[in-house]
């Protein structure tokens, strides 16, 4: 699958956007321009972190997801989930209410993603004790971060574990209970509530595999307000016996920590991806020695922090820790009320080898691009270097770097224009033009009640 193109979820809303770059300074891959006035991603740099729709104050970037009336064409109707989405009601819901108000929104079964975590748990523990597996050896539980190194790190791509994510874990588990129940496996349709866009890009076009088994992506945020809007405050009929296989170890599982805790001592979790691409700076330059595991999140507070969440992070992430202290260690669920070839099930987590796609900026042609980085690195000496982001580039760097591929121009920047007005070499009024072809003609007048003078998002 890693041949593929990667799918994209995130859209600009043309009439939504003001282009107040707010996108584009939060971009960690620089895959935002503002052209004409206008957010626009090049989607040969996004890794679908999300940090462009975080960020804007004006809600322009909206994402692509699968319609839920889907749902209605299977009859064995199930609901996958990571435990986080708990975390998103109020207290006065209970785990029972919950579920209940999923089958009342129209699923047939419901299954938290990280049951049973013990099988991905002695899966990667097989993994990393293979000695030919290159360390530190770097979780795919994020499909940001396998992008973000497909691209930007290619040289660590031989570093990513080769196991699935717990929400394949999970549709493998339903499957094979449903089939155990007498399901036709065409009658059986798998969908996934998904706390993040990266999340929709990785079974839209997963890697490692050719396809995802799972056949719809729900937005949490949407699946939210559906089971509010039927949920009872009610006590719901007993539940219990489809959370048996849930683990403190798998309601964790989401959190930071939620994994490296499990895989030694030289075990390392980051969240937030700016965090991260420093860190991997510094893992591919060699400056970091002697670590095992990396745990490497693109969000704040991990997927308590997902774009596509309810809640208060922080408050979620409080939340779990509460509710994983009355769920027993995962060691101690016996397996047979896993009632699955466990072994099997531990095969199909296996994906194969994971390809490096990285980014050639000036063109996979050498020379030329040798020769368009010298041209780049001159251009950057007459820019002023202080990356204020007017010019559509997020920094003169970049700017520096769409020039030489044909895709700014050196008018662009507006400190080099007042130079040039104050030397003669251009009137005021096309330095005007200029600045108003970039950005608009109505986008200088007074507006007391513009939006994005400052990120009004938290």
């Amino acid at each position: 699958m890693s041949g593929l193109p990667n799918y994209h979820a995130l859209k600009v809303d043309a009439a939504k956007c003001i282009g107040c770059t707010h996108c584009m300074k939060a971009c960690p891959t620089e895959a935002i321009r503002v052209i004409d006035g206008l957010a626009v991603i090049d989607h040969e740099r996004c890794v679908d972190c999300g940090q462009c729709h975080r960020s804007c104050p004006t809600q322009a970037f909206y994402v692509e997801q699968d319609d839920l009336t889907k749902i209605r064409a299977f009859k064995y109707r199930v609901i996958l989930f990571p435990s986080i989405m708990i975390g998103q009601f109020p207290e006065k819901y209970n785990e029972t209410q919950i579920y209940s108000g999923l089958k009342k929104v129209g699923f047939t079964h419901v299954f938290e993603v990280e049951q049973p975590i013990q099988l991905l748990l002695d899966s990667v523990n097989e993994y990393l004790r293979n000695e030919e597996n290159p360390k530190p050896a770097i979780s795919t539980y994020c499909p940001a971060i396998v992008r973000l190194i497909q691209g930007r790190y290619p040289s660590l791509t031989e570093n990513l574990i080769l196991r699935k994510a717990p929400h394949d874990l999970a549709a493998h588990f339903a499957i094979e209970r449903l089939l155990l129940e007498g399901a036709q496996r065409e009658e059986i349709g798998l969908f996934y509530a998904t706390p993040c866009i990266a999340k929709i890009a990785s079974v839209k076009s997963p890697v490692g595999e050719r396809e995802s088994i799972v056949d719809g992506i729900v937005n949490m945020n949407h699946l939210y307000n559906e089971v509010m809007k039927v949920i009872s405050e009610v006590e719901a009929e007993d539940n219990s016996e489809q959370r048996q296989n849930l683990s403190e170890e798998g309601i964790l599982w989401s959190q930071t920590r939620g994994e490296s805790g499990h895989f030694g001592s030289r075990s390392i979790a980051i969240d937030g991806i700016h965090n991260v691409v420093r860190f991997l700076e510094r893992l591919e330059n060699d400056q970091v020695k002697g670590v095992d595991f990396l745990e490497l999140r693109a969000c704040d507070q991990s997927c308590a922090g997902g774009i596509l969440l309810t809640g208060n992070r922080f408050l979620t992430v409080e939340k779990l820790e509460r509710r994983a202290k009355r769920y027993p260690s995962a060691k101690d669920i016996s397996e047979s009320t896993i009632r699955v070839d466990i072994e099997e099930l531990k095969q199909k987590l296996v994906i194969d080898s994971i390809s490096p796609k990285p980014l050639f900026i000036f063109g996979k042609d050498r020379v030329k691009a040798m020769e368009k980085m010298t041209r780049a690195q001159r251009i950057v000496c007459s820019l002023p270097g202080i990356d204020c982001g007017a010019c559509g580039a997020p920094n003169c760097h970049a700017l520096a770097e769409d020039m030489v591929n044909g895709k700014a121009k050196m008018s662009d920047c507006i400190f080099l224009q007042q130079m040039w007005e104050d030397e003669g070499k251009i009137t005021a009024r096309k330095a005007l033009q200029n600045v108003q072809k970039k950005w608009g003609k109505d986008r200088f007048k007074a507006d007391c009640n513009k939006r994005g003078r400052r990120n009004e998002g938290f």
